[in-house]
Protein backbone atom coordinates (compact mmCIF):
# COMPACT_ATOMS: atom_id res chain seq x y z
CA UNK A 1 0.00 0.00 0.00
CA UNK A 2 3.08 2.49 0.78
CA UNK A 3 4.44 1.74 -2.46
CA UNK A 4 1.39 2.38 -4.31
CA UNK A 5 1.29 5.65 -2.09
CA UNK A 6 4.33 6.11 -2.77
CA UNK A 7 4.06 5.94 -7.06
CA UNK A 8 1.28 7.91 -6.79
CA UNK A 9 2.53 10.96 -5.16
CA UNK A 10 5.73 10.68 -7.76
CA UNK A 11 3.34 10.63 -10.99
CA UNK A 12 1.64 13.75 -9.31
CA UNK A 13 5.05 15.60 -8.62
CA UNK A 14 5.93 14.43 -12.01
CA UNK A 15 2.92 16.10 -13.72
CA UNK A 16 3.43 19.33 -12.11
CA UNK A 17 6.54 19.33 -13.22
CA UNK A 18 5.80 18.94 -16.60
CA UNK A 19 3.04 21.32 -16.36
CA UNK A 20 5.75 24.04 -14.75
CA UNK A 21 8.32 23.09 -17.88
CA UNK A 22 5.23 23.48 -20.23
CA UNK A 23 4.83 26.72 -19.37
CA UNK A 24 8.26 27.90 -18.72
CA UNK A 25 8.72 26.90 -22.26
CA UNK A 26 6.05 28.31 -23.20
CA UNK A 27 6.48 31.85 -21.98
CA UNK A 28 10.04 31.43 -22.84
CA UNK A 29 8.99 30.96 -26.46
CA UNK A 30 6.76 33.81 -26.68
CA UNK A 31 9.84 36.23 -25.24
CA UNK A 32 12.70 34.44 -27.31
CA UNK A 33 10.73 34.51 -30.98
CA UNK A 34 10.11 38.44 -30.45
CA UNK A 35 13.59 39.21 -29.65
CA UNK A 36 15.36 37.23 -32.25
CA UNK A 37 13.01 38.37 -34.74
CA UNK A 38 13.43 41.76 -33.50
CA UNK A 39 17.55 41.50 -33.44
CA UNK A 40 17.79 39.67 -36.93
CA UNK A 41 15.22 42.39 -38.65
CA UNK A 42 17.61 45.17 -36.57
CA UNK A 43 20.83 44.43 -35.54
CA UNK A 44 22.84 41.97 -37.55
CA UNK A 45 22.55 38.10 -39.45
CA UNK A 46 24.15 36.06 -41.69
CA UNK A 47 24.39 35.62 -45.89
CA UNK A 48 25.45 33.05 -47.42
CA UNK A 49 27.54 34.78 -50.55
CA UNK A 50 27.22 33.02 -53.63
CA UNK A 51 28.41 33.68 -57.30
CA UNK A 52 31.93 35.02 -58.52
CA UNK A 53 31.33 39.07 -58.72
CA UNK A 54 33.25 39.33 -55.11
CA UNK A 55 36.39 37.46 -55.70
CA UNK A 56 38.94 36.92 -54.51
CA UNK A 57 37.58 38.73 -51.25
CA UNK A 58 34.50 36.43 -50.99
CA UNK A 59 34.19 33.21 -52.57
CA UNK A 60 38.29 32.47 -53.76
CA UNK A 61 37.61 29.18 -54.58
CA UNK A 62 34.60 29.92 -57.00
CA UNK A 63 31.84 26.66 -57.35
CA UNK A 64 33.64 24.84 -55.19
CA UNK A 65 32.25 26.56 -51.62
CA UNK A 66 30.19 29.71 -50.54
CA UNK A 67 31.25 32.32 -47.88
CA UNK A 68 29.17 32.76 -45.11
CA UNK A 69 28.89 36.51 -43.96
CA UNK A 70 27.81 38.30 -40.97
CA UNK A 71 25.84 41.42 -41.85
CA UNK A 72 25.21 44.31 -39.80
CA UNK A 73 22.18 46.03 -39.89
CA UNK A 74 22.41 48.32 -37.37
CA UNK A 75 25.53 50.40 -38.87
CA UNK A 76 23.66 50.77 -42.36
CA UNK A 77 20.62 52.17 -40.18
CA UNK A 78 21.74 56.05 -40.63
CA UNK A 79 23.05 55.38 -44.24
CA UNK A 80 26.88 55.29 -42.53
CA UNK A 81 28.86 53.72 -45.31
CA UNK A 82 32.39 54.39 -46.60
CA UNK A 83 34.60 54.34 -49.43
CA UNK A 84 35.30 50.59 -49.53
CA UNK A 85 33.03 48.97 -47.31
CA UNK A 86 30.79 45.92 -48.75
CA UNK A 87 27.39 46.32 -48.33
CA UNK A 88 24.37 44.50 -48.98
CA UNK A 89 22.05 45.78 -50.79
CA UNK A 90 18.24 44.78 -52.73
CA UNK A 91 19.27 44.95 -56.71
CA UNK A 92 17.76 48.11 -58.77
CA UNK A 93 17.15 45.52 -61.58
CA UNK A 94 15.02 42.86 -59.35
CA UNK A 95 13.65 43.80 -55.86
CA UNK A 96 13.58 40.04 -54.82
CA UNK A 97 17.30 39.43 -54.81
CA UNK A 98 19.81 41.08 -52.61
CA UNK A 99 23.46 41.37 -53.75
CA UNK A 100 26.83 42.32 -52.03
CA UNK A 101 29.16 44.55 -53.71
CA UNK A 102 31.64 47.02 -52.18
CA UNK A 103 31.06 50.64 -52.11
CA UNK A 104 33.95 52.69 -54.48
CA UNK A 105 32.34 56.13 -54.31
CA UNK A 106 30.02 58.02 -52.30
CA UNK A 107 27.36 60.87 -53.33
CA UNK A 108 29.00 64.17 -54.33
CA UNK A 109 32.45 62.17 -56.16
CA UNK A 110 32.97 61.69 -59.51
CA UNK A 111 34.34 58.49 -60.80
CA UNK A 112 35.33 56.76 -64.06
CA UNK A 113 33.42 54.02 -65.05
CA UNK A 114 34.25 50.93 -66.29
CA UNK A 115 31.78 50.42 -69.31
CA UNK A 116 28.64 52.09 -68.24
CA UNK A 117 27.09 54.32 -70.68
CA UNK A 118 29.08 57.63 -69.23
CA UNK A 119 32.66 57.70 -69.06
CA UNK A 120 32.69 59.74 -65.65
CA UNK A 121 29.85 60.31 -63.34
CA UNK A 122 29.05 62.65 -60.22
CA UNK A 123 27.27 60.73 -57.96
CA UNK A 124 23.87 62.13 -56.74
CA UNK A 125 23.13 63.01 -53.16
CA UNK A 126 21.75 60.16 -51.12
CA UNK A 127 23.15 57.06 -53.95
CA UNK A 128 26.50 55.28 -54.28
CA UNK A 129 28.59 53.73 -56.50
CA UNK A 130 28.43 49.65 -56.01
CA UNK A 131 31.48 47.40 -57.59
CA UNK A 132 32.49 43.84 -57.79
CA UNK A 133 36.25 43.08 -56.58
CA UNK A 134 36.03 40.25 -60.03
CA UNK A 135 35.22 42.97 -62.70
CA UNK A 136 34.60 40.81 -65.73
CA UNK A 137 31.81 38.63 -63.68
CA UNK A 138 30.11 41.36 -61.74
CA UNK A 139 26.49 43.02 -62.20
CA UNK A 140 26.86 46.61 -60.66
CA UNK A 141 27.00 49.69 -60.97
CA UNK A 142 28.73 49.90 -63.96
CA UNK A 143 25.49 48.31 -65.30
CA UNK A 144 22.75 50.00 -63.26
CA UNK A 145 24.47 52.96 -62.42
CA UNK A 146 24.57 55.28 -58.88
CA UNK A 147 22.41 53.37 -55.94
CA UNK A 148 19.79 55.06 -53.77
CA UNK A 149 21.12 54.68 -50.13
CA UNK A 150 17.41 53.58 -49.85
CA UNK A 151 18.71 50.31 -51.00
CA UNK A 152 21.27 48.97 -48.79
CA UNK A 153 20.54 46.44 -46.42
CA UNK A 154 23.51 45.59 -44.42
CA UNK A 155 27.57 45.98 -44.04
CA UNK A 156 29.35 42.75 -44.76
CA UNK A 157 31.78 42.81 -41.26
CA UNK A 158 32.98 39.31 -41.03
CA UNK A 159 33.25 35.77 -42.67
CA UNK A 160 31.89 33.02 -40.65
CA UNK A 161 32.32 30.12 -42.53
CA UNK A 162 34.42 28.02 -44.04
CA UNK A 163 36.57 27.90 -40.47
CA UNK A 164 39.98 28.25 -42.47
CA UNK A 165 38.65 31.71 -43.54
CA UNK A 166 37.47 33.51 -40.67
CA UNK A 167 38.44 37.18 -40.55
CA UNK A 168 37.35 40.83 -40.31
CA UNK A 169 36.41 42.07 -43.67
CA UNK A 170 38.83 44.69 -44.94
CA UNK A 171 37.18 48.44 -46.32
CA UNK A 172 39.83 49.17 -49.26
CA UNK A 173 39.28 50.63 -52.46
CA UNK A 174 41.13 49.15 -55.16
CA UNK A 175 43.74 51.38 -56.53
CA UNK A 176 42.62 51.85 -59.37
CA UNK A 177 38.85 52.72 -58.43
CA UNK A 178 39.61 56.02 -56.22
CA UNK A 179 37.05 58.45 -57.74
CA UNK A 180 38.56 61.22 -59.64
CA UNK A 181 40.57 63.98 -57.83
CA UNK A 182 40.41 66.99 -59.69
CA UNK A 183 37.22 67.96 -61.31
CA UNK A 184 39.12 69.47 -63.89
CA UNK A 185 39.66 65.85 -65.61
CA UNK A 186 36.46 65.19 -65.10
CA UNK A 187 35.47 68.44 -67.08
CA UNK A 188 37.72 67.88 -69.66
CA UNK A 189 36.00 64.70 -70.99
Amino acid sequence: MRQLAFERVSLVMAHGFGRRYFKAFVSGFFVAVPVTVTFLDRVACVARVEGASMQPSLNPEGRLGSDIVLLNRWRIRNYEVHRGDIVSLVSPKNPEQKIIKRVIALEGDIIKTMGYRNKFVRIPGGHVWVEGDHHGHSFDSNSFGPVSLGLLHAHATYILWPPNRWQKLKSFIPPDRNPVEKEDEYLQQ
